[in-house]
């Protein structure tokens, strides 16, 4: 009798043991917050192959009772995001939101998600603010690595190279602001360093762009770096290769994250009269992008996606890669959430206990469709990134000439790269104001011309005035009685300066 009560809870402990492949059986509803406007790189259309791809290998192995249910909802870079989340009722809440990517749209679900225990994971919300875990964003996880990630990248040149100055150019659209919040990231990182920063603003979508006046701005740092569309880089470059900028007095950098593949041999040709000028000017120009992959498994992955984005008819350019930053993040975001939350039901827990499957999230390593992704303290991805440069002026080839390794904070420098390139030497006196024509008393043209302009229209205002002020006078001195007169002849008056005025005009 002792030996079966002792073989029944034997039996007992092993079935409720923690681990156990029936208590990894669970439904997963996740919603997908993205814009389905295919003007973005992280469109549902564009998007949703990936996620797709990623849970094949979720059906299988340690992840079988797994099942994912996967809706996708408009986020339209507005608040669409934050009404399809709150209208669902409390026994409708998803177990896992997925994006959005836009800051603005992604603070305030956000914070609702925070509130209501559910992980979110996003490669996008980018933007510095979102780096404060500890209260409104508790449940974010960066998939993607951020503007801050990419500021280290320069911070770690600065120090690398002895620079201490920089100016910050960058397109703010009012829109997205993706150039605000990566320059943002920039000049936060710097600040902290003591790097003395000075910055421009432009908007390309309002005004012309002055890119001669702003690179005139730019003659007392060492350092340039620029966040803006294509257009408008070439416009800076040739402003700056114009004014002798590009002989070594200045190191200039442009940031190009979410479309990284698209930039290299040619992004300076437009098929004007200026193509030569500005591939002359762009062998001075460094590039920071994400760093590519070469594993294998991601040439795989990228074939399918580019196969999937041409059954849907999305336009991939030639020799373009088909994957971008939100393709590969949205993909190992589903595989990071897989591994939290099996880890955290192997303990006794549920996919109700968001808070404990996000800090299951944070601070580990995995591997990644590209490769590995690690991920820090705070639940926001290490990043890695290459500085890409034409390494043959005459032929207009890009290489990578350094990359640089977020994990550790390391350097490695590639066969193309040239210490010279990043050296420094004086920088040119920017140019002088024209001196003054000695016959005009010590004022130039302008001046005196504008002296006399002002004269003339100051004297015909003073007339206008006085010819004014005296038909306004016999105006009221005609409604006005000189002697007593009664109601009608008041009236008569009125009438009369009425006329008199109109007649007149």
């Amino acid at each position: 009798m002792l030996c079966l009560m002792s073989l029944c809870l034997s039996i007992w402990a092993v079935l409720m043991m923690p681990g156990r492949t029936s208590a990894l059986t669970a439904k997963i509803d996740v919603m997908v917050m993205l814009p389905h406007n295919n003007t973005y790189l992280f469109s549902s259309q564009r998007v949703s192959p990936a996620i797709q791809y990623a849970l094949k290998p979720l059906g299988r192995a340690e992840f079988a009772g797994l099942e994912f249910s996967v809706q996708y909802v408009n986020s339209a870079c507005g608040m669409d995001a934050l009404y399809a989340l709150v209208d669902k009722q409390r026994d409708e809440r998803p177990d896992l939101l997925l994006g959005p990517v836009c800051e603005y749209t992604a603070a305030s679900v956000v914070r609702v998600a925070s509130h209501w225990n559910i992980p979110v994971i996003s490669a996008g919300a980018l933007a510095t603010g979102f780096s404060l875990k500890a209260t409104e964003y508790s449940h974010l996880t960066r998939i993607a690595p951020t503007y801050l990630k990419m500021a280290e990248t320069f911070q770690a040149m600065f120090g690398r190279f002895g620079w201490r100055t920089a100016s910050l150019i960058y397109d703010d659209d009012k829109d997205e602001r993706n150039c605000y919040f990566a320059i943002e990231g920039v000049f936060t990182v710097l600040s902290e360093y003591h790097i003395a920063t000075d910055y421009a603003v432009l908007n390309s979508h309002e005004e012309r762009v002055d890119a001669d006046g702003i690179i005139a701005s730019v003659y007392g740092s060492e350092v340039v770096i620029m966040c803006a569309k294509a257009d408008t880089v070439r416009d800076l470059m040739l402003a700056a290769h114009r004014r002798k900028l590009t002989t070594g007095s200045h190191i200039f950098f442009n940031i190009e994250l979410f479309n990284s593949s698209s930039y290299g041999d040619g992004s300076w040709r437009r098929g004007d009269k200026y193509d030569n000028e500005a591939k002359a000017a762009y062998s001075f120009l460094n590039t920071v992008t994400l760093l590519r992959s070469t594993k294998p498994e991601f040439e795989d992955f990228s074939m399918e996606m580019k196969k999937s984005l041409q059954q849907l008819d999305i336009p991939v350019c030639e020799g373009c890669s088909a994957v971008n930053m939100f393709m590969e993040g949205f993909h190992d975001a589903l595989i990071l959430y897989a591994i939290a939350l099996r880890e955290v039901m192997s303990n006794g827990l549920t996919k109700k206990d968001g808070l404990e499957i996000t800090h299951r999230m944070w601070n580990r390593t995995f591997e990644g469709i590209a490769g590995q992704v690690s991920l820090d303290a705070s639940g926001d991805r290490n990043g890695d990134f290459s500085v890409v440069r034409m390494t043959d002026p005459e032929a207009g080839t890009h290489e990578t000439v350094m990359s640089y390794f977020g994990t550790n904070g390391s350097f490695q420098i590639m066969p193309g790269f040239k210490r010279e390139w990043f050296s420094l030497r004086t920088a040119p006196e920017p140019p002088h104001l024209k001196h003054s024509d000695p016959s005009s008393g010590g004022l130039g043209v302008s001046a005196v011309t504008g002296i006399i302009v002002g004269g003339i229209l100051g004297t015909a205002l003073l007339l206008a005035f006085y010819f004014f002020r005296k038909n306004y006078r016999i105006t009221i001195e005609r409604r006005t009685p000189r002697e007593e007169c009664d109601i009608g002849k008041h009236r008569q008056l009125r009438e009369d300066s009425i006329r008199s005025n109109f007649s007149a005009a």
